[in-house]
């Protein structure tokens, strides 16, 4: 039996058809907030992810090329906020601007790290390593709270919005 694969293309010399074939894989939708000098930070990813249970880590990649990446891989406390279905605005929001939380329903954890509103969950992380990684940093994430809504989470895949489930 024969298996066809599909077309085999080298990602360094095609990094739009990279980022394309990249996006077939459909990933939740985040923010991610923290407390600076000059006051709050939030940026939207996508590169969010579990790494352990015990001890509970998660992970996220900001880019060294946002205005934003010193101010997160500085940071010694952070939030990730997986959106809920119907925060598209608010993805949209942290986007476009870094700032803006009087616009946002948020309040401020011990830390000082605002939490969104209306998130499908909210993980509460003091940082524990920084890695490069090529164009981004990894930031390991140590959770200290969770926090659990009953909506659906807002995902991304091909380019396009959905609601999960």
């Amino acid at each position: 039996m024969s298996l066809t694969l599909p077309a085999v293309f080298e990602p360094a010399g095609d990094p739009v058809r990279f980022r394309k074939a990249l996006g077939r894989f459909a990933t939740g939708v985040a923010v991610v907030t923290a407390q600076t000098k000059s006051g709050p930070v939030g940026v939207t990813v996508n590169s969010f992810a579990s790494v352990s249970l015990a001890p509970p880590l998660v992970l996220w990649s900001p880019a060294k090329a946002s205005s934003r990446h010193s101010a997160f891989v500085s940071a010694g406390s952070f939030a990730v906020h997986v959106l809920a279905a119907g925060q598209k605005p608010v993805c949209d929001h942290f986007i476009r601007s870094a700032t803006g939380f009087d616009i946002m329903a948020h309040t401020l954890n011990e830390s000082g790290v605002p939490l969104l509103k209306g998130c499908a969950a909210i993980f509460e992380c003091m940082r524990e390593a920084v890695h490069d990684a090529g164009d981004h940093s990894i930031i390991l994430g140590r959770v200290l709270q969770v926090h659990t809504g009953e909506s659906s989470a807002l995902m991304f895949r091909d380019g396009q919005f959905e609601r999960a489930g």
